[in-house]
């Protein structure tokens, strides 16, 4: 394939497709390889985007093998799954070098593209996938006393109750009268006070 250093065009991220349950090999093959050649000039980022999941299990009873329904109670379990299955998202320079070393890594058997050729993705499809992580400065907790800046309820302060995992959702304790009313609010809609 000796036209892939025309195909150039920066730092991009492109999807590698690999045996199923190879993923996470792949990923560390990927990344012994920079070390060892020193090819951090080349390939950034590796990721694998997994998504959590609660999982209710009930124990078995001592006595046999069915389930107790008496004596059981509901564990949860959070599990790891992949929600692309068999693909690697790797963040590199497209050059003869990078493609040889992710194409010949054990568990990997190809690029996503039109025929061989690799098909970096657009920025509009990093930002749905939601590949790249934000960075998001957030100074705001739990318990914390903060005055809303927008919408009906401007200038009111309340108690923050709960922060989304994102950080993008706030559900606050807002007084009206002589009820506390929880609400949830868009955090950029915030400010903290003291």
């Amino acid at each position: 394939m000796s036209d892939i250093n025309t195909m150039n065009v920066g730092i991009r991220w492109y999807v590698a497709h690999t045996y199923s349950g190879y993923e996470n090999k792949v990923k560390d093959s990927i990344t012994k390889i920079i070390e060892n050649r020193k090819l951090d000039n080349l390939i950034f980022d590796i990721k694998i985007p997994v998504e959590k999941v609660v999982i209710n299990k009930k124990r078995k009873s001592k006595a046999s093998d069915n389930f107790d329904e008496t004596e059981n109670t509901s564990d949860e379990v959070i599990e790891e799954r992949k929600i692309f299955p068999s693909y690697v998202f790797i963040k590199m320079i497209m050059t003869e070098e990078s493609w040889h070393v992710v194409r010949n890594i054990t568990g990997v058997t190809g690029f996503v593209g039109p025929g061989s050729r690799p098909q970096p993705l657009t920025e509009k499809e990093v930002a749905d996938l939601q590949i790249e992580e934000e960075k998001v400065s957030f100074n705001i907790a739990v318990g914390d006393t903060v005055r809303i800046n927008e919408g009906l309820f401007r200038g009111h302060e309340c108690k923050v109750q709960h922060v989304s995992d994102d950080f993008k959702v706030l559900t606050v304790l807002l007084q009206r009268g002589a009820r506390t009313m929880p609400m949830e609010i868009d955090s950029s809609a915030v400010e903290k006070i003291g």
